[in-house]
């Protein structure tokens, strides 16, 4: 049994379990009506006193991808991704807005295509993104008021995290008054080399490294000052948490899933299609 700091008792950790992409899976059966069966997987809700802000970064031009249209708005289940993130924030209790950062050329379309056509609960508004990551994240959290105590971000070509996992990514943070905010992330398995000029110089212990994901949640406060503080030096992270870092806050990691992919190249679809059809719900 798990107590969270929320004060609830929860019998299983859902973040632990092979079961944790299960509902996802079956929402986004490749044929049947991906709409209705999303609705009963992903049930929007809003607490009555939600303390967390979702961003929700959707600007990647997609050229990576090779897809028209974006990333963001291919397919699965006849549901644009992008929507498949939104709705896992949605059924999140604790969450209270939402913030999708797209290209302001395209905010209508991604409007259109990935939100409107779908009942989200949540209110959900969107931002222009900027020419980096970090810009558009930068630029997501400007639209968060000061009222929200918790910000978390997430990559919108993740489609198979699930509430579950964003939950308990929140409650994680919450639950420790000393950090600063909690990451998702998987421990390395493949082993690492350290090259220089094409020669390796050294084989460190994997043990200690950790492929980061999102979501990625921090005190809103803090957040703030070190997006603040990297503007002011010009610093450029490879992810939001380092920026918490080179302030020498404490950010603690939520082990997560390897199907948590995100979408950059076609070869990451098959994977995703790999992860979905694995669970074998899809069979007989």
């Amino acid at each position: 049994m798990n107590n969270f700091s929320d004060g609830k008792i929860y019998p299983e950790d859902p973040v632990f379990l092979p079961s944790v992409l299960v509902d996802v899976a079956s929402a986004m059966t490749l044929g049947g009506d991906a709409s209705e069966t999303a609705s009963s997987q992903f049930r929007g809700v809003v607490g009555k006193k939600p303390k967390t802000a979702a961003i929700i970064l959707a600007g990647g031009s997609g050229e990576r991808f090779g897809h028209e249209g974006g990333k963001q708005l291919v397919e699965i289940a006849g549901r644009p991704i992008l929507s498949w993130s939104v709705a896992a924030f949605d059924a999140v209790e604790d969450i209270g807005m939402i913030v999708v950062v797209c290209p302001p050329d395209r905010t209508d379309e991604y409007h259109e295509r990935a939100i409107d056509p779908f009942e989200f609960v949540t209110p959900l508004i969107m931002a222009p993104s900027g020419s980096s990551r970090q810009e558009s994240a930068f630029s997501g959290l400007e639209f968060v008021p000061e009222e929200y105590e918790y910000v978390i971000l997430h990559d919108g070509a993740r489609p198979l995290v699930s509430p579950d996992l964003i939950a308990h990514t929140i409650n994680t943070l919450k639950g420790m008054v000393d950090a600063d905010g909690a990451i998702v992330a998987t421990p390395a398995v493949d082993t690492l080399k350290v090259v220089e000029n094409n020669c390796i110089v050294g084989t460190p212990d994997r043990r200690v490294f950790w492929n980061a994901q999102t979501p990625q949640v921090f005190r809103s406060g803090v957040y703030r000052r070190a997006h603040a503080s990297a503007l002011r030096d010009g610093f450029v992270g490879t992810d939001d948490a380092s920026l918490i870092e080179r302030l020498g806050g404490k950010v603690l990691v939520v082990e997560g899933k390897r199907d948590n992919i995100k979408l950059t190249v076609p070869e990451d679809y098959l994977m995703l299609a790999a992860a979905v059809d694995s669970s074998g719900l899809m069979k007989g």
